[in-house]
Formats: C-alpha cells, sequence, structure tokens
C-alpha cells in the first residue's frame, strides 16, 4: 500500500516509516501545517493514499501551551480528515494515535471500555481528537490507537527514561526527578511502530486498540534496571517542581484485545528495550 504517515520525521515516525517499508509498503510524509486546512488538503489530493497513520501531535504533556495541544491534536487532526474525506478516495485505513493518558488517574488494568477521565490538557486533547474522529464514521475506516509510555533510541531526553539513561551514560553523580513512586508501562518504540503496521494491516474500522506491555514498572525499579546493566550508582533527588499536581500514579493497559488481532505481536521486556539504548553510542 502508499502509507501517509504525518509527523513522519518525528521519534515515533522513523521507526514506522522502517517497520511499513519491511514490509513492503509505500511510504510518504506530509510537509503541509495541520493548521492550514488548504494545504492538508492540496498534499494529500495529490498522495492519493491508501492508508494513513496520524502520528502527528504535540505529545510532551509539560508542553509550554496549553493552546497548543488544542490547535494541533483536535483542530490539525480534523482538517486532515477533512482533507482525506474529499481526496482520498482508495483510503482502506486510517489510524490516529491517541494516548493511553486519556483514562487518566484510573487505577488498574485499564480495557478499552475503560471510562476515560483525562487529568491533563494533552489527555483532553486527545480524547476530543477520539471523539471527533467519530463524527467521519463511517466515511472513513478510522481505527483509534491507544499506546501507552514508550520508548527507544532517539527519543527526546525531555521525556523520562532517555533522561535517565542519559544520565547513566554520561555517569553523573547525581539526577533530579519527580514523583519516584509511579507505575507506567513502558513499551518499546520498535514494537509500538509495528502494532501500528498491524493495525492499518488488519484493524476494525470503528475500534480502539491499547497498545501495552501490561507490566507495569515502577520508576525505582527503572533505575535499579539502569544500575544492573551499567554498573554505575548516582544519587536521585526529588525535585518537588517535579512532581506534576494531576499525576497519573499507576498507568497500565490491558493489550489482550490486539494481541487477539495480531497474535505474533510482542513487546520486550524494558531491561531489553534500556540494553538497545545503553548500547547505541553517542544516542539515547
Amino acid at each position: 500500500m502508499h502509507v501517509l504517515v504525518t509527523g513522519l520525521s518525528g521519534f515515533t515516525g522513523q521507526y514506522v516509516k522502517e517497520a511499513l517499508v519491511s514490509a513492503g509498503h509505500q511510504v510518504t510524509g506530509i510537509s503541509a501545517d495541520l493548521l492550514d486546512a488548504d494545504a492538508v488538503a492540496a498534499e494529500v489530493k495529490e498522495i492519493e493514499p491508501h492508508a494513513v497513520i496520524h502520528l502527528a501531535a504535540i505529545a510532551f504533556v509539560a508542553h509550554g501551551s496549553p493552546d497548543d495541544f488544542y490547535k494541533v491534536n483536535l483542530v490539525g487532526t480534523r482538517h486532515f480528515l477533512q482533507a482525506l474525506s474529499e481526496h482520498a478516495s482508495d483510503v482502506k485505513m486510517v489510524l490516529l494515535a491517541s494516548s493511553a493518558n486519556v483514562y487518566g488517574n484510573t487505577e488498574g488494568m485499564m480495557r478499552e471500555t475503560t471510562v476515560p477521565a483525562p487529568a491533563n490538557d494533552y489527555a483532553v486533547s486527545k480524547l476530543a481528537m477520539e471523539y471527533m474522529a467519530k463524527l467521519w464514521l463511517p466515511e472513513l475506516p478510522i481505527v483509534i490507537a491507544r499506546p501507552f509510555n514508550y520508548t527507544g533510541v532517539g527519543q527526546s531526553e525531555n521525556f523520562l527514561i532517555p533522561k535517565i539513561v542519559s544520565h547513566f551514560k554520561r555517569q553523573a553523580t547525581e539526577i533530579e526527578l519527580g514523583n519516584l513512586d509511579v507505575w507506567r508501562d513502558f513499551g518499546d518504540v520498535r514494537s509500538v511502530a509495528e502494532a501500528y503496521l498491524g493495525l492499518i494491516e488488519k484493524g476494525q474500522p470503528g475500534e480502539t486498540y491499547n497498545i501495552s506491555s501490561s507490566a507495569p514498572v515502577a520508576l525505582r525499579e527503572v533505575i535499579s534496571l539502569c544500575e544492573q546493566l551499567t554498573g554505575h550508582q548516582l544519587e536521585v533527588n526529588v525535585n518537588p517542581a517535579f512532581v506534576r499536581a494531576n499525576e497519573v500514579v499507576r498507568l497500565s493497559g490491558d493489550a489482550s484485545k490486539l494481541r487477539a488481532l495480531l497474535p505474533e505481536w510482542k513487546m520486550p521486556a524494558l531491561r531489553e528495550t534500556l540494553s538497545w539504548m545503553f548500547s547505541e553510542p553517542g544516542k539515547v
């Protein structure tokens, strides 16, 4: 298929491109600003995609301007869907990357049927995007993906795991972090990319799929794993400024729906992902 990927040059996009090309698909990015509806429409008309993976978004939860979440994640996505509905008559699947942040502070193992309770502007913008996208069904064959936390080589140090890995790589003596008593599903970006590939090939339009390890790890354990892999120890200081007021304490997802659809799909253990990140010289 000819697959259009927004956010192709981003962290996740590079791995999605690799997965798609390896599977024999043709990949094209988009250069238009999603807030420019006319430019988006013109580019979609020229590309004529068979499938779409929409990754472009403001994804850093602590991003400075709350307005940007809604402009890009919601309004920008609407412009994109409008363009697809008008100029992509051969499109077979449209995958929208949402986020497990839509579940908010809900404790336990979250399923796609868990009632959303977003606790920050990023999460609200993503949930609003999901509801808005349903307006295009059944006109467009849309699937929603809700990835839980994931990481890998090339992710910005704005994010937690790359920050920790970088400190260990340069053998820093100390690191400042926020709440150490949080639990997360830390997935691997390579497996997330494989899940996106599987969803555009086999996903059911109108459905939502969690992408997660289903094996939450405490932040303290992340530090311990890094110590084991590097033989280096550092002092961990909790900076109150890094502790979010609406911190999601335990975020864990049930990916059984995705696994039923893609039986061969796997998510490596965090230790394997960290080992990969440490093995890349000069890169996190």
